[in-house]
């Protein structure tokens, strides 16, 4: 639903600006002497710097539905980074320029404004602040490698602190009080809903099987101890473990795609042996008690009935388009016709080919089609215009690794469909 997420986005954006709206009386416009110019440069970053650090707190809640005004938890937590990295940016162009501002006066001056006595207890508040967003922030730069995803999960209770100590410095030296405690209400109210409330409002499920479908690939098949979460095809949960003999990622929650049908009462996920938790799922002991979070995303939502859909799955990435697939065979109602293109290297490892192939044969109006990487190279504008003629007429959905997608992207674009009717998601640090 596109106006769901305007309507997110656009309230973010005046949440961003309601600090600075309601100081600029106090502030007043740019002008004058070099050094009252750079004295309003500097209020006014560092304003929007902790709006932004505070809403990039709020938005992480990952409360089931919130996403959605958003265009889906994907897409939230790409605005998450950008309000992160942007709010660190005007830091330090907030430090920086009220140091210039100083400078006519003197070196000595510059340096007094920026490292004042430790009496000036809000300035350092400010500087701690800031050491906390470097600490928190400095594992994403390239120059560290890929953090590990536990240890960058447990690492966001540090940006909580920079969120307490910049709110704490904005206070002591804030014209206006109320604006801030509403930002921070909303931002470490989010880290406690997530690092607090959340855990306890996991639904408990049990592994009833685990199917092998090709090396290193399995489905668990999880069947609810209560009450199930209820889901739409092509979203994801994050799914924790409790399996006592797992040899890794026991208690650790990781996103997993769902690859029932809405209608199943069970959850089927289908996971690849891509690192030590989903590797150590290959094996978890059917019985054991599983926590499920969700579900999340919007996949399939950013769609116009009117148009026929085109579907790319490849690797576990066609786990979505199975769910959706799976959800036809029960008999749901098909908007226009569906043609799914299952990208793999070979049959053995198209791991639901079999069950897609008995679907597309009972379900008028859905088609599937293999691509084998071995047999045919990569996909090409040929074989697409080969198998679905009219495939640049569709609305077009990709699921796979991120190198299928940026081909799969860049082809479809050459073709001159518009960038409005291609919707893919690649999950990366969800």
């Amino acid at each position: 639903m596109p106006w769901l997420r305007r309507s997110g986005d656009v309230f973010l954006i005046v949440l961003i600006f309601l600090p600075l709206l309601v100081a600029l009386p106090r502030l007043g416009g740019p002008g004058g002497p070099p050094g009252e110019w750079l004295t309003w440069v500097g209020q006014v970053s560092g304003i929007l710097a902790l709006a932004m650090m505070l809403l990039a707190g709020a938005v992480s809640c990952r409360v089931p539905g919130f996403d959605r005004y958003f265009g889906g938890l994907t897409r939230l937590w790409r605005i998450h980074h950008w309000l992160g990295f942007a709010s660190f940016i005007l830091v330090m162009i907030h430090a920086l320029a009220l140091g210039l501002a100083a400078v006519p006066a003197s070196l000595d001056a510059a340096v007094a404004t920026l490292f004042p006595p430790l009496s000036h207890g809000a300035l350092w508040l400010g500087w701690l602040a800031w050491a906390a967003m470097v600490i928190f922030l400095a594992p994403t730069f390239d120059f560290f490698g890929q953090p590990h995803y536990q240890r960058w999960k447990h690492l966001h209770l540090v940006s909580a602190a920079a969120l307490l100590l910049g709110l704490w410095h904005a206070l002591l030296l804030a014209g206006e009080a109320w604006p801030w405690w509403l930002l921070g209400i909303a931002g470490l109210g989010a880290i406690a809903w997530r690092k607090g409330v959340a855990p306890q409002r996991r639904h408990a499920y049990r592994v009833e099987e685990v199917v092998p479908l090709a090396r290193g690939v399995v489905e668990l098949v999880l069947r609810p101890e209560h009450q199930g979460i209820r889901h739409v095809t092509g979203q994801f949960v994050y799914l924790t473990p409790l399996d006592q003999t797992l040899s890794a990622g026991r208690g650790e929650e990781h996103p997993y795609t769902i690859a029932s049908a809405p209608s199943d009462g069970r959850l089927r996920i289908g996971i690849k042996d891509l690192g030590d938790a989903s590797h150590a799922l290959q094996t978890v002991t059917p019985g054991t008690r599983a926590l499920i979070e969700g579900p999340y995303g919007e996949f399939f939502e950013r769609r116009f009935p009117e148009r026929d859909m085109l579907w790319l799955g490849g690797g576990i990435g066609i786990t979505p388009f199975v769910g959706g697939a799976r959800d036809l065979a029960t008999g749901a109602v098909m908007e226009g016709r569906i043609h799914l293109f299952y990208l793999a290297s070979d049959a053995v490892r198209a791991y639901y080919q079999e069950e897609l192939v008995d679907i597309a044969e009972r379900v008028e109006g859905f088609t599937f089609t293999q691509h084998y990487s071995r047999e045919k190279g990569v996909m090409t504008e040929a074989y697409l215009r080969q198998y679905c003629p009219d495939f640049t007429e569709r609305e077009i959905y990709i699921c796979g690794p991120p190198g299928m997608n940026h081909h799969l992207n860049r082809l479809l674009l050459d073709q001159g469909i518009p960038a409005s009717r291609i919707h893919s998601e690649v999950f990366d640090f969800l």
